[in-house]
């Protein structure tokens, strides 16, 4: 008996669930809201129920982050994004004008392929589960090899919890063979509507590439900055709390500090109280040399990983107990790791004269690499703040919170999404945080207000001062134009 070689076989794993799928969600399209919303319902519910047990396992099988820190990604995906699209209408009539006789339908979009990183893999496929279900989408998914165990078993899970709320069966499925051909058949496959891509920039590229309508993310790599009006204990602290949350893992976490000359004393001294390790020049060296490979990619032995674990790998002694590691810095490019984006509780440190200077750094930060995706400021000067908004580069600028939480939505009134998107600058179709808004299409019917004499423009008529004219004075009239013209001849 012929066995297919493991490309072979993704590749036709890929066309049977896209075909399930498909018929799936023509099933799903003609379901009433009430219908879709009990499905959503059950896939929350059941996210949720299992979110310490898939945080675990996302864990154990990737080595990033912290699972304790997981079971709050899984809940912020299941029970956080549910509260937020339970009551959103994406079915049948989203809206009907009447003076201006316009309606608006929901249509959805047809069969999404989703991408999952290794990093959040768990959250990401509940997430991306709810918005597409909530959209009466169905939904195929291309898992990271690095988490095909967590990922099978968070789609197991949820898409049980589905069916018994009524979900056809093949709306929600997953790739169970892997693989680089696998993945590219089902992005460029004829049947599936659109992608939805999180992950690398390599993949990312390629869901654009495709040919395939996609909605993908670029890299984050946040500066924060602290202006010397902003309450600095707060700040650092939200600071740590981010870059420590799963050990840095999600892309709106800080990547750098930048500070004004007057304050960097006290906001260096606060860093230290609060557990941060000033690296010194040679240990900054030292650990730079892992943070990048040698094609320019994030090293992946760094990311999500503890302190004490990348100390170890970069053969440095630091205190017990640091929780951030930090590396002061004057350059920013390609091939100055610091100033890169790091899922890692690693920063860089930047210190400029005022706060123009501070706005230009960031600014210079976020063009090398992240436009378009995230900035915290931590500042009480309302002034500084709208003139960072209106200059920065990003899809969101965070103002005195904590960047992973406040980019993804859950500590700000954002919407809650693990796909962030980064609008054109930073080579995304959307600025979004991703929501069911962004998978489905809207029809509009609109019917006729005007004809086309009311578009047509009128002639003019005759002024009535020159039609009031008596003979006399039209004939002097007629003889100055006339001389003028002679003149200029």
């Amino acid at each position: 008996m012929e066995t297919l070689d493991k490309d072979l076989r993704s590749i036709q794993e890929v066309r049977n669930l896209v075909k399930q799928a498909k018929e799936a969600q023509a099933k799903l399209a003609v379901m009433t809201q009430e219908e879709i919303d009990a499905i959503v319902k059950a896939i929350a519910d059941a996210g949720y129920t299992h979110r310490e047990k898939l945080a675990k396992m996302a864990n154990e099988e990737t080595g990033f982050g912290r699972w304790q820190d997981k079971i709050v990604k899984n809940a912020f995906a299941s029970k956080h994004v549910y509260e937020s699209i339970k009551d959103m209408k994406t079915v049948g009539i989203l809206k009907d004008d009447k003076a201006h006789k316009v309606m608006e339908v929901a249509v959805p979009v047809g069969v999404v392929a989703g991408l999952i990183p290794s990093t959040n893999p768990t959250s990401t496929v509940i997430y991306k589960t709810l918005i597409a279900l909530k959209a009466g989408n169905s939904i195929v998914f291309s898992p990271h090899p690095n988490a095909l165990k967590s990922i099978l078993e968070t789609v197991r899970i949820i898409n049980e919890a589905a069916l018994q709320a009524g979900c056809p069966e093949g709306a929600i499925a997953v790739m169970t063979v892997p693989t680089i051909q696998g993945t590219d058949q089902l992005m460029k496959h004829n049947d599936v509507a659109l992608i939805l891509a999180t992950g690398g920039t390599a993949m990312v590229k390629a869901a654009y590439s495709s040919g395939t309508p996609a909605i993908g993310v670029g890299p984050g790599n946040g500066p924060a900055f602290i202006e010397q009006s902003a309450n600095i204990p707060l700040a650092v602290k939200r600071i740590l709390d981010s870059k420590t949350f799963d050990n840095g893992t999600i892309c709106a976490s800080e990547q750098s500090v930048v500070v004004e000359a007057c304050s960097k004393e006290a906001v260096v001294a606060e860093f230290k109280k609060q557990g941060a390790y000033f690296l010194s020049a040679e240990e900054a060296a030292q650990l730079g040399r892992f943070i990048m490979r040698a094609n320019g990619t994030m090293n992946p032995q760094i990311v999500g990983r503890s302190v004490d674990h990348i100390a170890k790998l970069a053969n440095l002694q630091v205190p017990a107990g640091t929780r951030v590691l930090i590396a002061e810095e004057t350059r920013v490019g390609h091939n100055v790791p610091y100033s890169r984006e790091k899922l890692a509780p690693i920063l860089a440190f930047y210190t400029e004269e005022n706060w123009e200077a501070a706005c230009a750094r960031c600014i210079e930060i976020l063009n090398g690499e992240g436009a378009g995706h995230t900035m915290i400021i931590h500042s009480e000067n309302e002034n500084i703040v709208r003139q960072f908004a209106l200059k920065k580069p990003v899809s969101r600028l965070l103002v005195n919170t904590a960047g992973a939480l406040g980019g993804i939505g859950a500590t700000t009134a954002l919407a809650p999404a693990l796909t962030l998107g980064c609008g054109a600058v930073g080579g995304s179709s959307t600025s979004d945080n991703i929501s069911p808004l962004n998978l489905l299409n809207i029809r509009r019917m609109a019917y006729g207000l005007r004809e086309l004499e009311d578009l047509t423009e009128k002639q003019p008529t005759a002024q009535p001062e020159l039609a009031n004219l008596n003979i006399n004075d039209k004939e002097q009239l007629i003889s100055m134009i006339v001389t003028r013209i002679l003149a200029e001849m």
